[in-house]
């Protein structure tokens, strides 16, 4: 199986990250971002997501690992109105043979299954596909801001600010950012990295992310 962590995609993306296997008690999921997974509203269910992203030289059929199971659709700025999101996640069906739970050597290993409510100044780190593992401190929560994507600008309220230089970088998104901490303060699931700058980082707290789906964290 692939390590979380690492590159990802539909086949008409560029290549993002594998965030965390998830399951719903019978299923297995492969968790990410709907514009990474689901294409930005364009994929349909059964389309397959492939290991490693087509920027990284993953190809329709020899790299794909599951297919699209359920996305949040992105809902974008039109002239006179700005409708809110609250997520940008999407989920695929996988197998534990093609998926594993745990990040490659030097990341922080395997999530909780259990989570961490987002709190001003709590230390957070993440292992991603263009990155690999870096270490931040949550310094908004509650934020509102207007995310540029290729098909326009999208607004998000509720969502998780990470700061810290070089925390992600393009390629990041669909990274789960986990607490980190000692004992069983540790690797608990705080957000769905979506979207940064070179000094911040913003994420969806996890916790909408997995009711949205029915889900939880695939961990240890």
């Amino acid at each position: 199986p692939v390590p979380i962590g690492v590159s990802t995609g539909h086949p008409n993306v560029t290549a993002g990250t594998i965030g965390a296997r998830a399951t719903d008690g019978t299923n297995v999921f492969a968790l990410s971002n709907n514009h990474i997974l689901a294409a930005m509203n364009d994929g349909r269910e059964g389309d397959v997501f492939l290991q490693p992203g087509m920027a990284d030289g993953g190809r329709d059929p020899d790299d794909a690992i599951g297919t699209l199971y359920d996305f949040e659709p992105l809902r974008f700025c039109q002239l006179l109105s700005c409708p809110s999101n609250a997520i940008d996640a999407a989920i695929a069906l996988t197998t534990p043979e093609n998926v594993g739970n745990e990040t490659p050597d030097g990341g922080y290993g395997t999530p909780r299954p259990w989570t961490h409510e987002p709190e001003l100044g709590l230390e957070v780190q993440k292992y991603g596909r263009t990155t690999g593992l870096t270490v931040g401190r949550i310094t908004g929560v509650n934020a509102t801001i207007d995310v540029r994507y290729r098909n326009g600008m999208a607004r998000f309220e509720d969502q998780v600010v990470i700061s810290g230089n070089g925390f992600s970088a393009g390629g990041d998104s669909g990274s789960l950012v986990v607490t980190k901490g000692v004992l069983l303060g540790d690797r608990r699931p705080v957000g769905l990295l979506f979207a940064g700058s070179p000094t911040s980082t913003l994420a969806n707290p996890i916790d909408v992310v997995l009711d949205r789906f029915g889900i939880m964290i695939d961990g240890s």
